[in-house]
């Protein structure tokens, strides 16, 4: 499926405006993250509670827990699991990133060719346009497919990624442009807010089967009508929470990459470069379908790199879950996102 540039009409985008709004809707989900947090670990308490105090009514115990009256474990515990996950990621998270690859650090020292110390000083290009205070570490990855991530938990911890691929294949405007969409990232904090909403929506998936079971078990020798009703409560989040979750973080991923898109043209001051490079990555792993097919399947953990990327390869039928790739892409499709950028297809 070629499309070249041409073949769209540049339209007017009020990138701003799109800054806005998708930042509203960004602290929307992650609002919406911690309520179902809260509102969980109460339950689990509320639940715990009613079987040390059968004859208490629920709203009793609810109110005894907001008064601390009786300890919230369940939250308390949850909390510091959260916490707990949030500093080894901080920690690790670049390592995390990269783990499964073949990949090397690029610095003024250490570039191999000229088109690695071009990378690197693209890369030292956005970071002065964007404004940022320290300089980003640099990665090749060795791929041939074209992709690029960004992490990292704050502006001096963070770091780039780009497959060798994708340098090769880019000019350096396309490759200003994709570097530009992954400082946006790193501006915008987007790793900070996708990493805690993925923390929030793993913690309740694993306490949600800790008392799943729990309560599967419980609920036979029970006759307390209000605890029963807790239980049907429980067993149907745990089938109907991991599904809410993956809406919420996919969501909450495709917001970003708008946001990121949208960053980029604001640093560029133009949005060809990036409406090109996306093409062509599109365009690339649709033509090399079968060989990138392998190579992402021969790629450990790239399920922790999908949401990062800048291209989701499942777009092009790659990996798991290609066929639905629409509803379960953690990206917008690259119509969407060149119509954001300001370009629309001729005769569609």
């Amino acid at each position: 499926m070629n499309q070249p540039l041409h073949s769209f009409n540049q339209t007017a985008a009020d990138w701003r405006g799109v800054l806005r709004a998708n930042t509203r809707k960004t602290y929307i989900v992650i609002g919406l993250f911690f309520l179902i947090y809260m509102m969980l670990g109460m339950l689990v308490d509320v639940y715990v509670s009613s079987g040390r105090y059968p004859n208490t009514s629920l709203s009793d115990i609810f109110d005894a827990l907001i008064t601390g009256q009786l300890f919230p474990l369940a939250t308390i515990v949850m909390i510091t699991v959260a916490s707990a996950s949030l500093l080894v990621t901080l920690i690790a998270h670049d390592k995390l990133m990269l783990l499964g690859t073949d990949y090397h650090e690029i610095t003024p020292t250490t570039a191999q060719s000229v088109a690695e110390q071009q990378l690197y000083h693209v890369v030292e290009e956005m970071k002065i346009a964007a404004g940022l205070h320290f300089m980003p570490r640099v990665f090749i990855i060795e791929a041939d497919y074209m992709n690029a991530f960004a992490s990292g938990y704050s502006e001096k911890s963070a770091m780039v990624a780009i497959t060798r691929g994708l340098m090769q294949k880019l000019n350096r405007s396309e490759m200003q442009a994709v570097m530009a969409h992954e400082l946006s990232h790193v501006c915008h904090l987007d790793i900070k807010l996708t990493l805690m909403a993925s923390v929030l929506a793993n913690l309740t998936v694993m306490v949600l089967d800790l008392f799943f079971y729990n309560v599967i078990f419980s609920r036979r020798n029970s006759d307390n009508r209000s605890r029963d009703n807790l239980a049907s409560i429980i067993i149907i989040l745990r089938y109907l929470l991991p599904i809410i979750n993956v809406v919420l973080l996919l969501y909450l991923s495709r917001t970003r990459e708008y946001m990121a898109d949208a960053g980029c043209v604001e640093l560029m001051r133009d949005n060809q470069p990036l409406a090109s490079a996306l093409i062509k990555i599109s365009d690339d792993h649709q033509v090399n379908h079968s060989v990138y097919q392998e190579q992402y399947g021969q790629t450990p953990h790239e399920n922790v790199r999908r949401e990062a990327y800048i291209f989701d390869p499942t777009q092009a039928g790659i990996s798991e879950g290609a066929s639905l790739t629409s509803l379960f892409s953690t990206h917008p499709s690259l119509q969407d996102r060149l119509a954001a950028l300001g370009f629309k297809n001729n005769g569609k």
